[in-house]
């Protein structure tokens, strides 16, 4: 293991602190690093917050900010933050309308998360629930229910955002995001395994000349282990599940997200995007928003993640509006 640290056992309070010291405008509470939120919650505004567990940046905390979300629970690496932790959030940005949860489809955090829940509405604070759920890899159509929620989640994040800056109720925050949700597909692909700091060693192992299509962000097993393929074949093999399952009609919008793990080239992103933008040309689509880079990373895994919102013309705008958070930015054209 060759990482920047300092004991293994400091990584995520180390590097909570970093941010806090980057990051004047999110803080944390209940004398809990692990409890982030922002520093300026909007009175009267739904509060957003989401949570998993570290390893993931900029996900979850990152998308905490202005026209985003407005707190995390931050776990341990691979992790979930626990039910106290989510509470203790949830207190903080409950501005009087009520709080969406929103977060990935894990076990631990929707045990965690319906726990705080529980815990919040004795304090007399509304929630409501919205559960990513877009890795098409994870199960068959007609199981969605079933599915991981990966790097898709970030649009969920933008649209729920977008709707409580335009200080919508619970119930419509609730609504779109969950229609966001629903038109959502990503389909990801690792070339290696990522190392757990107070593990040491790799989770698994693939071969010098391997990848798997599907594999999951925590390391989870994917669809298919094969050969490396050029990189047109590799997206043509990605988006055709996601094509299988949207029906992306001539004259329709959607946006993109080309997605690095953490460890693999933003040249390698636009060579995948390059691709991406040929298949939806040939059919006529149009890619209004496409974002390229990092946005939910597995530790030093080497791979790419593809995200698809089918846009319509209530999620297009929520999808535009300007954001600002310490990890991610978006002025409206």
């Amino acid at each position: 293991m060759k990482k920047f640290l300092n004991k293994p056992e400091d990584f995520v309070e180390e590097m909570l602190e970093g941010i806090y010291a980057a990051h004047p405008e999110v803080t944390h509470v209940a004398d809990d690093l692990h409890c982030f939120v922002t520093a300026n919650p909007v009175p009267g505004k739904v509060g957003i917050v989401t949570g998993g567990g570290s390893g993931h940046l900029p996900l979850f905390l990152g998308y905490v900010g202005d026209g985003m979300l407005d707190g995390a629970g931050v776990g341990g690496v691979f992790q979930s933050p626990s039910s106290d932790q989510i509470l203790e959030v949830t207190k903080h940005v409950d501005q009087g309308a009520g709080v969406l949860y929103l977060y990935g489809n894990y076990s631990g955090d929707i045990m965690n998360f319906d726990l705080a829940g529980e815990l919040a509405e004795v304090d007399d604070i509304e929630t409501a629930t919205v559960v990513g759920n877009d890795d098409v890899a994870s199960s068959k159509p007609g199981e969605e229910h079933k599915r991981r929620g990966v790097a898709g989640i970030v649009f969920l994040y933008k649209v729920a955002g977008a709707a409580a800056a335009e200080m919508k109720p619970l119930s419509e925050v609730v609504r779109l995001t969950e229609k966001a949700k629903a038109r959502t597909r990503t389909m990801g692909v690792a070339l290696t395994p990522c190392i757990v700091p107070e593990v040491g060693k790799p989770s698994f192992t693939l071969g010098e000349d391997e990848m798997e299509i599907g594999m999951g962000i925590h390391g989870e097993p994917g669809i298919t282990r094969k050969t490396l393929e050029p990189a047109d074949a590799v997206v043509d093999e990605m988006m055709e599940r996601i094509f299988a399952e949207q029906d992306y009609a001539a004259g329709d919008e959607v946006a993109i997200i080309v997605n690095g793990l953490g460890a693999t080239p933003m040249e390698e992103l636009y060579i995948f995007y390059r691709r991406i933008s040929q298949l939806f040309a040939e059919r006529n689509v149009t890619i209004a928003q496409v974002w390229i880079g990092e946005f939910a990373t597995s530790m030093e895994m080497a791979g790419a993640s593809i995200s698809v919102l089918h846009l319509d013309d209530e999620l297009k705008p929520l999808i535009e509006r300007s954001a600002t958070t310490p990890f991610f930015k978006h002025i409206a054209k």
